[in-house]
């Protein structure tokens, strides 16, 4: 038997007339799941229905499984980051993005999120292919059409990957928090990425 959705709660604490909407449905599923998360509770269907107190045929309307749903909550606070344009400095185009979050700490999307997602994500391949698949390889595309774009422009050096560019570039936020155990939004962490990306970038200039 499908059991209906309760309607939402109304601001002053009421219930709201009628079904709720779907963006609804999916704010308090996905609200759901993180608290489980940060509650370092296992995720399960049982569990993130008495949470959110939406019907497991809710749920699996909007997500095929477990992973996929834990994917995009893990996701929640991150975007697609918008296109670089072209005819600018390159250089400062990619820093400014790949940057843009320092001064605002991470607020966003919080460095406990993550640290929450490397953890997750490296204890169920699963999980972590679905995160790529669905979040982190749209989340590149800019960043390395830009640099298809430079090396197609003479910027860069013919003989680049774009791809193992990013890479590269990624390995040094993620060493900083994985392998060095330092806060990602710290003042030393920060001029450490930057040195570090400014060596990689000399090496992919032509005469690098």
């Amino acid at each position: 038997m499908t059991v209906s959705a309760p309607a939402v709660p109304a601001p002053d604490g009421r219930r709201g007339p009628g079904r709720p909407r779907n963006e609804d449905i999916d704010a308090l599923v996905l609200a759901a799941v993180l608290e489980l998360i940060d509650d370092n509770e296992e995720v399960t269907a049982v569990r993130v229905v008495e949470r959110s107190g939406v019907s497991r045929a809710a749920l699996y309307r909007r997500w095929p499984s477990l992973t996929t749903l834990i994917a995009a909550a893990l996701d929640v606070g991150r975007e697609v980051p918008p296109a670089i344009p072209a005819g600018g400095d390159l250089r400062e185009a990619i820093f400014s993005m790949l940057f843009e979050g320092a001064e605002a700490g991470g607020l966003d999307y919080p460095e406990e999120r993550f640290r929450q997602r490397i953890r997750l994500a490296m204890a169920d391949r699963g999980l972590q292919k679905a995160y790529w698949s669905s979040h982190v390889s749209r989340r590149r595309a800019p960043i390395e059409d830009a640099l298809r774009a430079g090396i197609e422009q003479g910027i860069l050096r013919p003989d680049l990957d774009a791809e193992a560019c990013f890479d590269l570039i990624a390995g040094v936020f993620y060493y900083q928090v994985v392998v060095r155990g330092d806060r990602l939004y710290d003042a030393a962490t920060c001029d450490r990425r930057r040195a570090a990306l400014e060596v990689a970038w000399r090496g992919m200039l032509p005469n690098g």
